[in-house]
């Protein structure tokens, strides 16, 4: 796949996850949000809870179990950090999550996957 490809279908990707949030009562406050610590695909809040989501693209189910890693998790996560501010009001909880997309399949929303 090429990495235009590959680019196209991540946007598509986290297009679907923006409106399963959505869907789920979540309101989307931005989408990928880039800094020089890394970026976040989707920040989403949802009462006292703001969201800092990446979101994964892959062409089968079986792919998406090495779709997400630690390393990527830390850069997600130093990324959070910086926009916080921005994001997130005094007394808020804010976690990092992952959605997980693959044709044919419900979303997979894993919730506060980072623990510092």
């Amino acid at each position: 796949m090429s990495r235009q490809e590959a680019e196209r279908k991540g946007r598509r990707g986290e297009t679907l996850a923006a409106w399963y949030l959505w869907l789920s009562g979540w309101r989307i406050l931005a989408k990928r949000q880039r800094i020089g610590a890394g970026e976040v695909d989707i920040i989403a809040r949802k009462g006292r809870t703001v969201a800092f989501v990446e979101v994964k693209w892959r062409s089968s189910a079986a792919a998406l179990g090495e779709a997400i890693d630690a390393r990527r998790l830390r850069r997600v996560a130093r990324a959070a950090e910086a926009l916080a501010s921005r994001f997130a009001k005094p007394g808020d909880d804010v976690r990092i999550d992952v959605i997980l997309l693959a044709p044919g399949h419900w979303p997979r929303h894993m919730a506060n996957v980072w623990q510092p």
